[in-house]
């Protein structure tokens, strides 16, 4: 068969159409073997190559085979039975990849809010052992910050108008962020009041209360669960919201690095001769 040919496999019951050259990504393989006709266990039957074998997971065999990656659903389980098929296929960087199995079990990512409020101000830090939350949640929330507008000759007999003016969140690492809302209770007047806005949600809050409630509405949404609360210093009643989610393993790419079998040239055996 061409490379670029189609083929049609029926693994037990599935079928499954790909070409030539994905199925003999693998020289060494029973599967080149039996687009070769080299393996009598493999029949063609009404124009299908009939294997014997597990259906289902000949899907991540192929997928693998496609994409020279192991990438396997979050709630996969029978990583024996996938071996044992890699190994009946004779696929040897499948097997290499299977014995990670540590590697490719879904793991939780942990978040953490801490919440205090005190007086007319709330102060908010954010955990999390996954980077990629801390960086969407700061790409979510914005600070607004009341600041007076400087009066100019024409405006000076009204009074000064405040702005708001849209800061980021600080992260003091790739793991946490920090922000507050609320006013400085030690200002008698509104000035340098700060609001708290997370996207989707276009509103602009300055009640620590209301932002915390968004907040965890934001992380409920995003597929975390609430896990417990508790009070983290009895001193500043500081409260702690903990969060899990099951994160999908990252793909395992196979090593492309192949030990090539070393070749001498006529001129290199005349040498060592």
């Amino acid at each position: 068969m061409s490379s670029q040919e189609l083929v049609t496999l029926n693994v037990g019951g599935k079928i499954f159409t790909t070409r030539c050259s994905t199925i003999k990504q693998f020289p060494a393989s029973r599967l080149t073997r039996m687009l070769d006709g080299k393996d009598q266990e493999f029949k063609m039957v009404g124009g299908q190559i009939f294997v014997d074998r597990d259906g289902v997971l000949f899907s991540f065999i192929l997928d693998f085979l496609r994409t020279q990656q192991l990438l396997l659903p979050t709630d996969f389980s029978d990583y024996l039975r996938l071996q044992r098929e890699a190994v009946f296929y004779e696929l040897d960087p499948l097997v290499d990849l299977l014995n990670q199995e540590h590697l490719l079990q879904p793991r939780p990512a942990l978040v953490e809010v801490h919440f205090l409020s005190r007086n007319t101000q709330a102060f908010f830090r954010v955990f999390s052992s996954c980077s990629k939350t801390i960086a969407m949640l700061t790409g979510r929330i914005t600070v607004f910050i009341e600041q007076s507008s400087a009066p100019t000759w024409s405006s000076s007999s009204f009074p000064p108008q405040t702005i708001l003016l849209p800061l980021p969140p600080q992260r003091p690492s790739y793991h946490d962020l920090v922000f507050q809302c609320g006013s400085d209770s030690s200002t008698d007047n509104q000035t340098g009041l700060r609001y708290v806005s997370i996207k989707p949600d276009n509103r602009k809050l300055a009640n620590g209360t209301n932002v915390l409630g968004l907040l965890i509405d934001t992380l409920l949404m995003e597929g975390f669960r609430l896990v417990c609360t508790r009070i983290v210093s009895p001193e500043d009643k500081t409260e702690c919201y903990s969060f899990e989610r099951m994160q999908r393993p990252e793909a395992l790419a196979m090593n492309k690095t192949v030990k090539q079998e070393a070749t001498i040239t006529p001129e290199q055996s005349q040498k060592k001769k």
